[in-house]
């Protein structure tokens, strides 16, 4: 008789310690299409799929995007009277990584744990050693709420100006025409500190509409609502969202959708829900009350209009999207929705691991 593999399982300790005998047919995915859990969860219990857009459903082409933006916030820099230069400057997508938290007193570039501990301190490409971090931080630990000194670059959409901070500290630290401070740099009578070049590369960082609609999502989004609501929730306005949709009927995929959501903002007490005319993509005046319609666009709102709209509580959802703060910590602990974070770097994290495990085991043994 033939036993199926559940029964196998049953009897654990039996299994031979070679497995390659047991004819079982593996499916194997990609590292870049895992998906990992940290808790169980029954999906047939899920009643709305809710999606932000950057970086979820739309893919941005990577590194390309983020090329174009560091070019294009380096010829703005040039522009307002920053040095010529600077136009020799290439990204290089290797250096920069999300989470990183910048010092806008001292121009440091810090990797921090999740109690403020300095784990790694970088001065444009010059990483500190321990005793060098000490001088400037003693405790080797920042305050991680302190948000007018310390900046924390959390998004996908950081990485260019992440690089272009270091990019900057760099030039100015090497180059002989200025004269390194502890805040920031001197020309003759000018000062310019880095909380002013921070400034500066924030107020001109571009958001471009580069982004890749994969073919199978219109697939995927019409099985999910086969089985639930769909959602969309994004930050990003609706000509914005529609420009970089407008190659498929992508309003028909939603139950609802909502743009200028202010996520985290969203999650709380949110902002006045508005109606989109999606001929002109303004705003109509007045505060929408009615019912949800299949279609119609809206602006604003908040969670709490979500759950009413769709007829949802917090635990009936799965929210998925890429931003750590505003999409998952804040949908999870304000509305108790379920959360789906996307992490595109950990297809790199999962490659080093698999392609240099062994040589770990060789070094560990040595």
């Amino acid at each position: 008789m033939t036993t199926s593999w559940s029964d196998r399982l049953q009897n654990y300790a039996d299994l031979p310690a070679n497995m390659d005998g047991l004819a079982m047919k593996k499916y194997r995915r990609e590292a870049y299409h895992r998906v990992f859990v940290n808790r169980s969860l029954a999906m047939e219990k899920i009643k709305c799929f809710g999606f932000d857009m950057d970086y979820t459903l739309a893919v941005y082409k990577s590194p390309e995007y983020e090329s174009l933006g560091f070019e294009l916030t380096v010829e703005r820099l040039v522009h307002i009277g920053y040095p010529q230069e600077l136009l020799s400057f290439v990204y290089d997508p290797a250096f920069p990584t999300r989470g990183l938290v910048f010092d806008t007193l001292y121009g440091n570039l810090l990797k921090v744990d999740a109690y403020g501990n300095i784990l790694v301190c970088v001065h444009g490409f010059n990483f500190l050693r321990g005793p060098e971090i000490r001088e400037l931080y003693p405790n080797k630990f920042i305050q991680r709420d302190d948000t007018e000194r310390f900046y924390i670059l959390n998004t996908l959409f950081n990485l260019p100006e992440t690089y272009l901070f270091a990019c900057l500290v760099d030039f100015f630290s090497n180059c002989d025409r200025y004269a390194s401070c502890e805040t920031g740099f001197k020309d003759g009578d000018l000062f310019m500190s880095f909380k002013s070049m921070f400034q500066d590369i924030r107020s001109l960082s571009h958001v471009l509409s580069l982004s890749l609609i994969k073919a199978k999502l219109p697939l995927l989004l019409s099985r999910m609502n086969e089985v639930a609501k769909v959602f969309l929730a994004t930050n990003s306005d609706y000509k914005y969202t529609h420009h970089g949709t407008s190659h498929r009927p992508w309003q028909s995929y939603f139950d609802l959708i909502l743009v200028d959501a202010r996520k985290p903002l969203f999650f709380g007490e949110g902002t006045v829900l508005r109606q989109v005319d999606t001929t002109t993509g303004r705003l109509k005046i007045g505060t929408y009350t009615g019912p949800l319609h299949h279609g119609i666009v809206y602006s604003g709102g908040s969670s709490d209009i979500v759950c009413d709209l769709l007829g949802a509580k917090g635990k009936d959802i799965v929210y998925i999207g890429d931003h750590i703060f505003g999409d998952i910590l804040k949908s999870k602990k304000r509305q108790g929705w379920r959360t789906f974070l996307v992490i595109p770097e950990l297809a790199q994290e999962l490659h080093v691991w698999t392609d240099k495990s062994l040589q770990y085991v060789k070094c560990m043994q040595a």
